[in-house]
């Protein structure tokens, strides 16, 4: 027998219940059997018995004794074959009739053994047919008995009680007689008979005992096997289950990142002399799905733009997936003009609005777009990802190829993220200085440090390319304190030289992301102390959403303004909260954006606006810097308005600082540096 519903666990795979249940099951099925093998014998010997019984002149006692035991063969074997009602749990061996409204396994194994018992019984009346053991024939009935009882216990080691109950009676009938008839040779023969019986039983109590013991074993190995076999089964489904949702997008459906990776590796992989299109798409306005209508409306939209993408490209053999937030990827084998890159492209920036009318249609869609060549997955990846960004960049809903000029721009960046490290460790990047001038243009109130990196290969990097780089490759702690450092010793290098610049206050700018992310005032304040300069000699640039940001962002903005450190916002008057930055308790000095610096002479709107910011400041006792100052006549109208400072090339251009103190030490009125 075998269980027909796994086990729950391994270390005990059946319990003793449904165990013992299996081994009555494997009795049952082993008695029937024995009892359809021997009932041909004990047909055979039966009739034997009657053929004897005839001769001897007793036709009628053996006629009726024949008449019985044939009867009850009958009976039993009958019953051997009725269907049984397995126990639940357990299924029998195939080829065993079972059914669920037929006796339970007890009842039969009960019915063999009274059976058997009634069988015994009928032998037991051989007697009869020998006057008690004593007629000539005594010796072949005696024979007999002793034989059929012999073979019973062989047959019946399944379950004792069933060859018990059969020579039991015949066995005791034979002593009885022995007994009965008396004398020294009877008894003896009585006792034999007695101690054979004796034996008989133990041996048929030994087999029943080693029956159900293998039948335990085996059914223990078998339940084993087959739950081995399922968890085994179950592993392999689990495995693949694990594999699946590691490969695949949980909300959409689609590949996942890696599973995507790993699909489009292997067709790209497939030597079919075609080349092969990627396209990444980014999702316009849906954020603002997002922040309307709710996180699980903007899961709809991805479910949505996910089954769109499917349509679309059902007849292009193409691997879809999900590549993070609302990015998607479309990788296909080019066959035709017709499948085009820009063509794809094209129509689906035309379907996506169709796809999302439901959510009011604000949605569109930015693809970039690489041709496979030469290329591997892992660059064309990078293209594509180049030229999203510069579709993004340029208007969006709009697709861009990877190019020439995006090639060379994503080398750029490839070699500065490479090289920025190894730069702030040579110290290759370096500190230029803006003088900060009086609008009267004879003193210089403070200098600016604008940070210069003059890469062995593509040149002048922007500063606000390196800061991006920085982040990216997880240098923005270590370029920061570089800077902050270089400032440092550009002060210490001033005071050595005895310049006049050297008690005026240095300002470093310091991007968004890390005031953000990085403990800003811990590591200006620790190089300050480090390098023994005073804070008030600082001052720290930042934008007008930074002075804004989060309550974190102001703690270090309020330690530095503690410490001495002047906060300057730079670029005021294009943020979002303009007014509400002046307020700022640790706001020193505010820097009119060069946006309204340029043409101010012939922009009268501009200047009222600036003349607005210059009283403002006045007002609340905040220092106005006006910043991209480029001619004389914008100077003029500056120094009406009554702006203290002013900046720009007109005053004086960005230069290392020996050039800086060169010029500082040689003039006599405010003249451009030549140098920059």
């Amino acid at each position: 027998m075998i269980p027909s519903a796994p086990a729950t666990s391994l270390t005990a795979s059946v319990d003793d219940e449904m165990l013992s249940r299996m081994v009555r099951t494997d009795q049952m099925v082993a008695v029937r059997r024995s009892v359809l093998a021997a009932i041909p014998i004990n047909v055979v010997l039966s009739c034997t018995v009657a053929l004897v019984a005839l001769h001897a002149g007793r036709a009628f006692e053996g006629l009726i004794w024949l008449l019985l035991s044939l009867a009850l063969n009958g009976v039993r074997s009958y019953i051997s074959r009725w269907p049984f009602a397995p126990w639940p749990g357990v299924a029998a061996e195939s080829g065993v009739a079972t059914s669920a409204s037929g006796r339970p396994v007890g009842w039969h194994l009960r019915a063999a053994a009274a059976m058997a018992g009634a069988s015994g019984c009928v032998w037991a009346l051989i007697p009869l047919l020998c006057d008690g053991y004593s007629s000539p024939q005594a010796v072949f009935y005696l024979t007999v008995v002793c034989g059929i009882c012999a073979g019973s216990v062989t047959y019946g080691i399944a379950y004792a009680l069933v060859p018990i109950s059969f020579i039991t009676p015949a066995l005791l009938s034979v002593a009885g007689c022995l007994v009965f008839a008396g004398g020294f040779d009877n008894l003896s023969l009585a006792a034999m008979v007695l101690l054979y019986l004796g034996a008989l039983m133990r041996g048929a109590l030994h087999s029943d005992r080693a029956f159900r013991e293998g039948s335990r074993i085996r059914n223990e190995a078998t339940a084993m096997a087959t739950q081995l076999r399922m968890a085994h089964a179950k592993s392999l489904d689990a495995a693949q289950q694990l594999a699946l949702r590691a490969s695949h997008d949980s909300l959409t459906g689609l590949l996942n990142r890696e599973g995507f990776t790993e699909a489009a590796t292997l067709h790209l992989m497939v030597p079919d002399g075609r080349q092969h299109g990627l396209l990444l798409l980014d999702l316009d306005g849906f954020k603002a799905v997002n922040d309307a209508f709710g996180h699980k409306a903007g899961d709809r939209v991805l479910q949505d733009v996910a089954s769109w993408l499917q349509r679309e490209t059902e007849d292009m053999q193409a691997v879809l997936g999900r590549w993070g937030g609302d990015e998607f990827a479309v990788l296909y084998g080019l066959r035709d003009e017709r499948q085009a890159p820009a063509a794809i492209a094209q129509a689906l920036i035309r379907s996506i609005s169709f796809a999302t009318s439901h959510y009011g249609g604000h949605l569109g869609v930015s693809i970039g777009i690489s041709v496979s060549g030469e290329a591997g997955f892992a660059d064309m990846i990078s293209f594509a990802d180049e030229a999203l960004h510069e579709a993004k960049r340029t208007g969006r809903n709009r697709y861009q190829v990877f190019d020439n000029a995006l090639n060379q721009r994503l080398a750029t960046r490839r070699d500065v993220e490479r090289d920025l490290l190894q730069a702030i460790g040579t110290r290759d990047i370096g500190v230029w200085y803006q003088p900060i001038m009086t609008s009267d243009g004879r003193e210089v109130h403070s200098l600016e440090a604008l940070m210069r990196w003059n890469h062995p290969r593509h040149g002048q990097i922007a500063p606000e390319d390196v800061i991006h780089a920085a982040a990216s490759t997880g240098v923005a702690e270590p370029l920061l304190r570089h800077l902050v450092d270089e400032v440092c010793r550009g002060m210490r290098q001033l005071e050595a030289a005895g310049s006049s610049l050297a008690g005026v206050p240095v300002a470093i700018n310091v991007s968004p992301r890390e005031m953000a992310q990085l403990a800003v005032d811990d590591i200006v304040l620790g190089m300050l102390k480090l390098r023994g300069i005073a804070p008030r000699r600082l001052q720290i640039e930042i934008t007008e959403e930074v002075a804004l940001d989060t309550h974190a962002t102001r703690g270090r903005l309020s330690a530095l303004s503690a410490a001495g450190v002047a906060i300057v916002v730079d670029d005021f008057g294009v943020g979002f909260s303009s007014l509400a930055s002046l307020r700022s308790e640790y706001v020193r000095q505010v820097k009119i954006d060069r946006s309204f610096i340029l043409d101010l002479s012939s922009s009268p709107g501009n200047e009222v606006l600036v003349d607005s910011i210059v009283q403002l400041g006045h007002s609340l006792g905040v220092q106005v810097v006006a910043e991209g100052v480029e001619t004389q006549a914008e100077l003029d109208v500056l120094r009406n308005l009554g702006c203290g400072l002013v900046q720009g090339y007109h005053l004086a251009r960005p230069a290392p600082l020996p050039d800086v103190m060169a010029w500082a030490a040689a003039r006599s009125a405010p003249e451009p540096i030549k140098a920059g």
